[in-house]
């Protein structure tokens, strides 16, 4: 369920703003995103995994905390963001 340090990289170096970046919202939430996608998929296996589903929906409100954040700062970002992720925002 964990991303490992290579996928990690991968997905900061896509949604960097510059070299080094790891603290942009951007690249939080595309982290985020990719842990949610994970942990959904293993919540369809095991439908009973009550803690996880609880960590599931603490990801979920920080993500929607941060794009809220970003919203107010860069309405732009937000729209790059949300067609490279394809959320429904």
């Amino acid at each position: 369920m964990t991303l490992t340090t290579e996928e990690k990289q991968k997905i900061i170096k896509k949604f960097a703003a510059t070299v080094g970046d790891t603290g942009s919202p951007e690249v939080q939430i595309a982290l985020l995103t990719e842990k949610i996608d994970r942990l959904t998929q293993h919540l369809k296996l095991h439908k009973k995994d009550v803690h996880s589903r609880r960590g599931l929906l603490s990801m979920i409100a920080k993500r929607r905390r941060l794009l809220n954040y970003l919203e107010k700062k860069d309405k732009e970002r937000v729209k790059r963001i949300d067609e490279a992720l394809k959320l429904s925002l």
